[in-house]
């Protein structure tokens, strides 16, 4: 059975605009495919009408190998840091 990765997309949540532009610019260098779309949007949480939490949240949306012709396979590994 062959399983070929042929793109992906994540969201990530980062506290400034200096850090979304610093994790895209990251990923245009990635070297398992190739970073095809990505946005950055601020975000902010409102509680009574105050702004209570902000935050950019970067989509990144990466091809990793073509669906009709796939050139290899890539295995992708997530780890859950604790926060505590």
């Amino acid at each position: 059975m062959s399983r070929y990765l042929v793109s992906t997309t994540e969201t990530y949540r980062v506290d400034s605009e200096a850090e979304a532009q610093a994790l895209i610019q990251e990923n245009k260098n990635i070297n398992y495919g190739e970073l095809v779309k990505y946005s950055s949007t601020y975000r902010e949480r409102k509680q009574k009408g105050e702004v209570v939490d902000s935050w950019y949240r970067v989509i990144l949306t990466k091809s990793i190998t073509d669906e009709k012709e796939p050139d290899g396979s890539v295995e992708i590994q997530y780890n859950r840091a604790s926060a505590f």
